[in-house]
């Protein structure tokens, strides 16, 4: 199996949520697609649940509680699961709430965002981890990313927008040819109707994001919730007062980087360089 296709290791906590959701699913005479219309999500995102290899956001349990009728059974498995592989510790909570967010924004200044990068870029970045990883450790590492990107694809309702800095891509990281796939990759995405993005030029005397990368989403229910991320650590905001304060940074960036149309045409512009 190539590792541009493979799925993260299925953990025995994992395997087992889903095995107990299978068999609820089947004791109501539900197929995958009937329970997936039922709960809200693609019977691929359910087949993934009931295979193990992907970690149940909360309101997804919650759901299928009720239109199972599981005696709390799902949620009692649910609080028993490990953690997905490949993913930080600090970064859990918050790859919990992107499973259902209907809208994304994402700055980043530093490295191109994980949502974003082609296999070859992601590899090149844990090859150079310091201290460095072992084989199955960048194996594990990629299969989460690559996991994790489904979320562009199987979530077509949730809007999702970017902030990148210009110099990400004149970085030329992993050299020209991984540089060029790249910017393919990323054309490609800003393709889709629920993808925006725009890039910050390089010559941009101040700009609102000067702090550094942040991440925020809005929840089904309208909750808004921001995330920082440093060299071993990473921080989940929930205070009203400071996500306010960064919506208000990022809507000032928006309208300080180029527009859509001209993100596009640098993009392009860089690829025929």
């Amino acid at each position: 199996m190539s590792s541009s296709s493979k799925e993260p290791e299925a953990s025995d906590g994992l395997k087992t949520f889903g095995a107990v959701l299978k068999s609820f699913r089947k004791r109501a005479g539900l197929t995958q697609e009937e329970l997936a219309n039922e709960v809200g999500c693609s019977s691929h995102f359910l087949a993934s649940i009931e295979q193990g290899r992907r970690f149940p956001p909360p309101g997804f349990v919650d759901r299928c509680e009720a239109a199972l009728d599981a005696f709390g059974t799902l949620r009692l498995a649910a609080n028993q699961l490990s953690r997905k592989p490949g993913l930080a510790t600090w970064f859990r909570q918050w790859a919990r709430l992107e499973q259902e967010a209907i809208a994304l924004y994402t700055y980043e200044c530093r490295l191109i965002p994980g949502l974003l990068q082609t296999p070859a870029y992601s590899r090149t970045l844990f090859v150079n981890q310091l201290p460095p990883l072992n084989d199955e450790q960048i194996e594990a590492q990629l299969a989460a990313r690559l996991e994790r990107q489904r979320l562009l694809t199987e979530r077509p309702n949730t809007s999702y927008s970017f902030i990148l800095e210009e110099h990400l891509f004149l970085r030329r990281m992993g050299g020209h040819d991984v540089t060029m796939e790249l910017i393919d990759h990323v054309l490609a995405l800003a393709r889709r109707r629920n993808i925006e993005v725009q890039i910050m030029p390089v010559e941009r005397e101040t700009h609102a994001g000067l702090d550094g990368p942040m991440q925020l989403l809005e929840t089904p229910e309208n909750n808004w919730f921001a995330y920082g991320e440093g060299q071993e650590s990473g921080q989940l905001i929930s205070d009203p007062k400071v996500v306010s304060m960064l919506q208000m940074r990022y809507a000032k960036m928006r309208s300080q980087a180029l527009s859509f149309e001209d993100s596009v045409s640098l993009l392009e512009r860089m690829r025929g360089a």
